[in-house]
């Protein structure tokens, strides 16, 4: 089946990861397919989510300047716009690209003109998501959700924590989710994917998120599933991706279609489209495969990533609609 054609919500993405070979040859030519492959794609099972991420950092080198963080960003609505997604939250953390001299709000401005110019070429809706990273301290965390709160009412829709999940403990972040509180900024937590149950336990206790990003292992902890139902925490599940951060051994052992049948919150990913190369139709048409999860489980995951996601009330009734005519129900 091609699942191609069908309306999708992406909530968890992550823009610094999914640069194209076409992006990367017009930023640097040198850049053979086979060095694009080695060095920008990661393969099919890495160490752990460490050895993952590094595949983030030559990317980084080259979104270092507002034409590269345009051309990487509309580079990105035309990958979107192929694989049939109608509503994207793209996060990045702003603090990465400021080597080249450009202030984080310079970095935050590129990107929010682009994702609006993205919008209109492509008709994609978006809201841009910005991380602080677990190996921030406080006053790098503080700064980057004040970038959250100074972008209301553009584009920026949210913050996150993104990183070294096992390596990087959450002390040097609690003022800065503490702040989004008070602020009434909405927040979402990369948890559950590196760690186990009691992570995402912490990062819930902490920073009071709405989502949590990954949040798979919190199907070792039936107490903590049951919270989660209780509470309309919203799962954003990345199957492909957890599979090469060598977290399960094979897409059977993957959790999706439990949380599906636990009836706790989720939605399907990609996490990113370089370094784990793949489509929402390839991991719609993996889980059709694998777990023979119907249109109406897409519809059902599609609907709960509306309804979890951080768009103002009139677009969220939008794409419910554009969902629902999507997936007729039988």
């Amino acid at each position: 089946m091609d699942f191609r054609p069908l309306p999708k919500i992406e909530l968890h993405l992550h823009l610094d990861c999914s640069l194209s070979y076409a992006a990367v040859q017009q930023l640097d030519p040198s850049v053979t397919e086979a060095v694009y492959q080695n060095e920008y794609v990661a393969p099919s099972r890495c160490n752990d989510l460490v050895d993952y991420i590094r595949r983030a950092e030559k990317p980084i080198q080259l979104m270092q300047s507002k034409e590269a963080l345009r051309l990487v960003t509309l580079d990105l609505f035309e990958q979107l716009k192929a694989d049939g997604v109608i509503y994207a939250e793209i996060r990045f953390a702003p603090l990465l690209h400021v080597a080249g001299g450009l202030s984080p709000t310079e970095v935050v401005e590129a990107v929010e003109e682009a994702t609006r110019e993205g919008v209109t070429l492509t008709g994609v809706e978006a809201g841009l998501i910005l991380c602080t990273l677990r190996h921030y301290n406080e006053e790098q965390s503080m700064a980057t959700v004040k970038l959250v709160e100074a972008f209301k009412g553009t584009r920026v829709v949210a913050f996150d924590i993104a990183g070294d999940e096992a390596g990087y403990p959450i002390e040097a972040h609690v003022a800065a989710f503490e702040y989004a509180q008070q602020q009434g900024i909405s927040c979402t937590a990369h948890a559950g994917e590196a760690c186990g149950p009691s992570s995402v336990w912490e990062v819930l206790k902490n920073f009071h998120p709405t989502r949590i990003g990954h949040g798979v292992r919190s199907t070792e902890d039936s107490k903590l599933m049951e919270h989660l139902k209780a509470q309309d925490i919203h799962l954003e599940v990345c199957p492909n991706s957890n599979l090469q951060t060598n977290i399960y051994q094979c897409i059977e052992d993957h959790p999706a279609d439990k949380i599906l049948r636990s009836g706790v919150s989720m939605s399907i990913n990609t996490d990113a489209r370089t370094v784990t190369p793949t489509t929402l139709s390839d991991e719609y048409a993996l889980l059709h495969r694998v777990f023979g999860w119907t249109l109406s489980n897409f519809r059902h995951c599609n609907l709960e990533a509306v309804r979890h996601c951080f768009a103002k009330a009139d677009l969220k009734q939008r794409l419910k609609e554009q969902i629902e005519k999507g997936y007729p129900i039988a």
